[in-house]
């Protein structure tokens, strides 16, 4: 029953329906990483990827040509569910899938980033292959992603292991058009600070953020989805916070909420065990 409501409530906020049959085959392809790489561990946690996927939208808003790609060629603010779902299926097809699903995804997306340009709010142009503006979006997430995984599981990485996956996922997203992409860590941190100067906190963000905050669902979900979501405006640099008009969150707040997300995690996990990286597993070794 537990299971059941839980699983439920994922799909109020990522969608998703059954197993995920699809990544049963071709019986014994690594797919682009491999089960012994660090992504397979660090993306296999779902709970800590959904919070590390609100912290790097929040990210991505600030930066105003990325955010016009998504405000004039998405349905972005009328389905933040099926946003979140297509984000969620394509770090898993490229993480887990086999090669040949990883290569389909990566293509179809850096076609549809072909077509998608304009002026920004301030009004600068953009272009979603721009090189610039790609490496921002890789960053946020991988920085989001790393971070959420150390606060919230229990497993601890050396820090070999938390550069050995940056090094990773440069390497996915140099196929995505980025260049120039750190390859550890605390590069990483430094490279999104290093954009500050060229985020603007306008009433697009603003918005953006008030739709995070105040994210969608049905009444059976909304202590759950809320929990999310603030875990995700918690995994930020405490550097963001003036820029969104906001305060560092204190010690007390960062230790609920990080209690609150430990406790939930156990049935979260449990009730995922066999997803998608447990399907992977079986398509490599049988």
């Amino acid at each position: 029953m537990i299971h059941e409501l839980i699983r439920q409530s994922i799909r109020d906020m990522v969608g998703g329906g059954g197993p995920p049959v699809a990544f049963l085959s071709p019986p014994g392809d690594r797919g682009l990483l491999g089960p012994e790489s660090i992504a397979w561990k660090v993306h296999a946690d779902f709970i800590s990827m959904m919070i590390g996927g609100i912290s790097s939208l929040i990210l991505q808003a600030l930066h105003p040509k990325a955010l016009a790609g998504v405000w004039d060629h998405s349905s972005f603010r009328e389905d933040l569910k099926g946003r979140l779902g297509r984000t969620a299926y394509f770090i898993a097809a490229t993480t887990y899938g086999s090669t040949e699903m990883a290569e389909n995804i990566i293509e179809r997306v850096n076609l549809i980033h072909t077509k998608v340009s304009g002026t920004d709010e301030l009004g600068q142009p953009y272009h979603a292959t721009d090189p610039h503006l790609l490496a921002w979006v890789h960053l946020t997430e991988t920085r989001s992603f790393m971070s959420s995984f150390e606060h919230h599981r229990q497993e601890q990485l050396t820090a070999i292991q938390k550069d050995q996956y940056f090094l990773e996922m440069k390497m996915l997203g140099e196929k995505m058009g980025a260049i120039d992409l750190p390859s550890n860590y605390a590069h990483t941190e430094s490279a999104i600070h290093s954009y500050s100067s060229e985020l603007h906190f306008g009433e697009r963000a603003k918005s953006i953020i008030d739709l995070l905050e105040n994210f969608p669902g049905p009444f059976r979900s909304k202590v759950f989805i809320k929990l999310i979501s603030r875990a995700g405006f918690l995994n930020l640099p405490n550097w963001v916070y003036p820029v969104i008009g906001r305060s560092v969150p204190n010690d007390l707040e960062r230790y609920a909420v990080k209690k609150s997300i430990n406790l939930i995690a156990i049935p979260v996990r449990e009730a995922l065990k066999d997803s998608v990286a447990a399907h992977s597993l079986r398509r490599i070794y049988g």
